[in-house]
């Protein structure tokens, strides 16, 4: 672990007198992002458990870090996608593939928690990212006229022949709510199904993560911009 992540969790821990509620007003800041991520200090299903479980504190503090830097990551800088909604009755996949465009790190100086609280076997916790000018503009075009909204669940698959970790868990959950999202849109907008999608997606908050039939899913919301449609005609 990092320097800067010792202090960040150190920090972490002098802060567990909870805040007033204005600390927990997730609005739309134009400077700074805020979400709350949970931490299960047990394991909660039998399923790939995590060497680390059950979770001490600053244990549970780190991932806290991890998982806050994944979602404002995305929420700041998105991605990049190809997306093939594919047919069955054309024999076509559907796939789709998600380049990340940037990066925030759990020991970036800009991520400060606000507010701990430990209850139910979880480590709640309240984190802000305080937006520098570059990525103030980039916020502002995520929050444009011209980006589409878009919502969906994700799901993460409830066998791995070899588990990748819990943050890849997350991770590839999230990126097939992105799928589902993309998906669900496009039928809502486009009359014709197209055959590929190219554009940017990125998170729009902070999702939600439950256990479903032994399996991570996430309800999260998405802006999206759209720059290329091709029809099926163009293959």
């Amino acid at each position: 672990m990092s320097p800067r992540i010792s202090l960040a969790i150190f920090l972490f821990f002098s802060l567990l007198i909870p805040l007033s509620a204005q600390g927990r007003d997730m609005g739309n800041h134009p400077y700074v992002l805020r979400g709350e991520v949970a931490v299960d200090l047990q394991p909660i299903y039998a399923g790939h458990i995590d060497r680390e479980y059950p979770l001490d504190i600053p244990t549970a503090g780190r991932r806290a870090l991890e998982e806050s830097a994944l979602f404002f990551s995305a929420m700041i800088y998105g991605w990049s996608f190809t997306y093939e909604i594919g047919e069955r009755a054309r024999q076509i996949d559907e796939v789709l593939e998600l380049k990340p465009l940037g990066a925030v790190q759990a020991g970036d100086p800009s991520l400060r928690i606000t507010d701990t609280e430990v209850r139910d076997y979880h480590l709640r916790v309240w984190a802000d990212y305080h937006l520098s000018f570059a990525q103030q503009h980039r916020m502002q075009v995520w929050r444009s006229g011209m980006i589409r909204n878009a919502q969906g669940l994700g799901y993460a698959p409830s066998f791995f022949a070899e588990y990748p970790g819990w943050i890849a868990v997350r991770k590839i959950a999230l990126e097939d709510a992105a799928r589902s999202a993309l998906r669900a849109m496009l039928r809502n907008s486009e009359r014709n199904r197209p055959r590929e999608v190219n554009g940017f997606i990125s998170l729009a908050s902070f999702p939600r993560y439950y256990i479903d039939s032994g399996r991570w899913v996430v309800s999260a919301r998405f802006r999206v911009q759209i720059t290329e449609i091709l029809p099926f005609s163009v293959h």
